[in-house]
């Protein structure tokens, strides 16, 4: 075991608890404000223990037997996206979290980001390194992820659900789409959405009517500061304007640690997880934004040549898929404060507060180093859909070898 902890990506390991050090100082600053939060950072740096715990207990697994399982694992998490329908809670308007105490949510949309990049690698590692052809395998797999859309869709939660188009898109990618395929895709994707801000700036009251109808009148408080700012209420341009001054105001160099006075008079909220990058702008400026968009390069080109070392098909996939979650959640947290995209809640990885977007991450570098671990063995029974026998058969195997021999 020993031997194996040695091998895994130390540069990973250092950058994690960089980022470790940086999400426990800025969530302290950011709950200054509020003392009804209490110890969240505390809660923050408990999490990290145990996300480096399960960090290294999957790294020390065979990633190739998660693969060979994960249509069971898929169905597992359907089942969980399900049932938070019926027994799940609400918070800031989202509808899919399973409380598991006063203390503790767990949210299954989260998981299953992880769960869906094993299951596409499952599916398409089958193809082998064939082409994939378009109502054979690209629909095929569209289905398959639409159904965990959907459903996360229906309990309000648009940032995940958008995540797992992107883990779908950046695994065809990897998966030998054709040329014309990822052309046409890129076509419908832009047509459809140029004409989505067209028809939403056209036709804004209508829509916001009809939203306001189906009970999602939050959706157009998030897109209006994004798309018609002039027609957004001060409610719904509240969040992003007191954002965008406190980043503005952070300079170069920031105005010091927990002396952001945006921050620290809470006029901007959820400092400690949705917008705990503004934190970091207001009081460590252009440097310290820059220090930790540093820091997820490192992470992602330590990501890239574990995939560029691999020997078989589902190591790079299960790592293209993980890279672009994360840079999917990096672009749309920072980019919301940017102008450049719509709040949706998705955190900022690593740095947010909240436990189990934490450990979904934390679980996934510890995919990347399983695939460190064992990605430089050649192509097995696993990957290529037969079984290997169980330690049953193996004994039974041994005991009839011996009985021959004797």
């Amino acid at each position: 075991m020993l031997r194996m902890l040695k091998k895994m990506d130390g540069v990973i390991l250092f950058v994690l608890l960089l980022l470790m050090v940086m999400s426990v100082f800025t969530v302290y600053s950011a709950i200054q404000s509020d003392p009804k939060l209490g110890n969240h950072h505390i809660k923050t740096l408990q999490f990290y223990g145990i996300g480096f715990v399960a960090l290294i207990g999957i790294g020390l697994v065979n990633y190739k037997l998660y693969i060979q399982y994960a249509f069971y694992i898929y169905g597992f998490g359907i089942v969980l996206l399900i049932l938070v329908n019926f027994i799940g809670g609400t918070i800031n308007n989202a509808n899919g979290w399973i409380k598991i105490n006063d203390y503790l949510s767990f949210q299954p949309a989260e998981l299953f980001k992880m769960i869906l990049i094993l299951f596409l690698a499952h599916v398409l590692v089958k193809r082998k390194n064939s082409t994939l052809r378009f109502w054979k395998d690209i629909v095929p797999i569209g289905l398959w992820t639409f159904v965990p859309f959907a459903l996360v869709m229906i309990q309000n939660d648009l940032g995940n659900a958008l995540g797992y188009i992107v883990i779908l898109v950046a695994v065809l990618w990897i998966g030998n789409i054709k040329w014309s395929h990822a052309l046409i895709a890129l076509v419908i994707v832009g047509i459809t959405f140029f004409g989505f801000v067209k028809a939403y700036t056209s036709y804004h009251d209508e829509i916001f009517t009809f939203l306001e109808k189906a009970n999602r009148e939050h959706w157009a408080e998030r897109i209006d500061p994004w798309l018609v700012p002039d027609k957004a209420t001060s409610k719904a341009s509240w969040h992003t304007k007191n954002a965008g001054l406190a980043i503005g105001s952070g300079g170069i160099t920031g105005k010091g640690y927990m002396q952001g006075t945006s921050v620290q008079s809470g006029r901007v909220p959820y400092t400690y997880s949705d917008s705990i990058f503004v934190v970091i702008a207001e009081e460590f400026g252009f440097v310290g934004g820059s220090v930790l968009l540093l820091l997820y390069f490192i992470l992602i080109h330590r990501m890239v040549l574990i995939a560029l070392h691999c020997r078989d098909r589902a190591g790079p996939v299960v790592i293209v898929g993980i890279i672009g979650m994360l840079l999917y959640q990096v672009f749309e947290n920072i980019g919301a404060f940017l102008g450049l995209m719509p709040l949706t809640g998705i955190t900022l990885p690593f740095i947010s507060y909240g436990g189990t977007s934490l450990l979904i991450n934390m679980a996934c570098i510890g995919l990347v180093m399983s695939i460190k671990l064992y990605g430089q063995e050649d192509e097995d029974e696993l990957l290529m859909g037969e079984q290997r026998p169980t330690l049953l058969e193996r004994l039974w195997s041994m005991v009839k070898k011996e009985k021959t021999t004797a």
